[in-house]
């Protein structure tokens, strides 16, 4: 019995250890998020150990059980008919809001859901419910893209994924068989989802043989440049839930196919050294010492290497590549972009990605509302039930679709 006493002692101990990480006292649940983020953990190292075995690869694993324990088929209600179909070749499920009795044209969100460019998809539980909560609340028609996925294609076939299916959907005879109004159709899109979404609006803003123009963009804690990751955010939320700073540079790597050796030199920034010349005229476009409020900046130092690895570059050239780092654009391409929502949370590597783009978006003349949550997290906005209930996933839900509602 004793002996009994001790061990579960023990385990209970141990696992304790394993869960608790320290975290700020403003962050929202931090409890729960300790265990949501030990059992995130847990899979990714299930699914390394595999990989490590040569059984599969890491990202395939961990994606098949994300999908496993959260996978739902296409329910429609009363309220929202749901879909599974496919847009030129690219897979969607469309979420069909009843219409207004006096608007028979409804507006539409097409939604990019996150996941580092390898994980998630439409069809689970959280971005169903999501798409299925806009649909409902703004009588609209949203159309969730299940694009492709790391590893089996990389950069840039993921934004040809959501550009195709994008450009089908604005069809004149599509919008017509889905009674969507032309001019008031959005792109959004969180983490992942939000860099693919920020990609299509400058891809779009820049093709002259497009009708029909999207009129808002909605961007969630979106990944927006892999050149500094010493920002404030980084630096400060270096090992913070649910995406420490290693894990995000690993899927830039992975997104682009690259090389893990470069995953270290990467985190200091050795990619983009001074002497790295390629990147030089691009640092302005995210010299955060100046897009930054001296409130996010407080007393961070930029971390700026006079010599690093050339070579990273030169094999990884996406990295510069302003279609997978929408935040080093040039201002011209930024100058005709639609009224945009950008929300961010204290809690995240991410954070000052979204500040800077939305300040450089306000100096080129677009109208911007940035919408910071300080007791936020990165993945917050997905997580509004049971058991993966937070009470900002919550407010933050709540305010991006009364945006919309306001805006589009």
């Amino acid at each position: 019995m004793r002996s009994s006493c001790v061990l579960l002692t023990a385990l209970v101990a141990l696992a304790a250890y394993y869960i608790y990480i320290p975290l700020p006292s403003s962050v929202s649940d931090p409890w729960k998020l300790m265990l949501l983020d030990a059992t995130f953990r847990s899979a990714q190292q299930v699914s390394n150990l595999i990989h490590y075995l040569g059984l599969s690869h890491h990202l395939l694993v961990l994606n098949f059980i994300i999908i496993s324990f959260g996978k739902k088929s296409a329910w429609s209600s009363a309220q929202v008919k749901v879909t599974d179909t496919d847009f030129d070749g690219v897979e969607v499920r469309v979420f069909e809001g009843s219409a207004k009795p006096e608007e028979p044209l409804k507006r539409s969100v097409v939604y990019i859901h996150g996941g580092g460019w390898a994980l998630a998809s439409a069809k689970i539980r959280y971005y169903d419910e999501l798409c299925k909560a806009m649909a409902e609340e703004l009588n609209a028609v949203i159309v969730s893209i299940e694009y492709r996925l790391v590893p089996k294609v990389y950069f840039p076939a993921q934004i040809h994924d959501v550009i195709r299916a994008t450009k089908y959907f604005l069809q004149p005879e599509v919008l017509h068989k889905y009674s969507v109004d032309p001019g008031r159709i959005g792109v959004s899109g969180d983490s992942a989802g939000g860099n693919l979404a920020a990609a299509l609006g400058q891809q779009f803003n820049q093709d002259a043989n497009l009708k029909n123009k999207l009129k808002v963009q909605a961007l969630i804690y979106p990944v927006l440049q892999a050149l500094d990751f010493n920002t404030p955010s980084y630096q400060q939320n270096v090992n913070t839930p649910i995406l420490p700073r290693y894990v995000m540079v690993k899927y830039w790597v992975d997104y682009f196919h690259g090389n893990y050796d470069f995953v270290q030199a990467m985190i200091v920034n050795n990619h983009t050294s001074l002497d790295v010349e390629e990147a030089a005229a691009l640092r302005a476009h995210l010299n955060w010492t100046s897009l930054l409020p001296a409130s996010i900046t407080k007393n961070y130092k930029p971390v700026m290497q006079t010599t690093g690895n050339t070579r990273i570059v030169q094999e990884i050239p996406q990295l510069l590549d302003a279609r997978s780092a929408p935040l080093i654009a040039d201002q011209k391409v930024l100058r005709h972009l639609p009224k945009t929502y950008i929300l961010t949370c204290e809690h995240d590597v991410l954070r000052d990605d979204g500040i800077m783009y939305a300040k450089r978006l306000e100096s080129a003349g677009v109208e911007v509302t940035l919408d910071h949550f300080e007791d936020g997290f990165h993945g917050c906005m997905i997580f509004t039930s049971w058991p993966t209930n937070f009470s900002v996933g919550i407010r933050t839900r709540n305010s991006y679709i009364k945006w919309l509602d306001q805006n589009l």
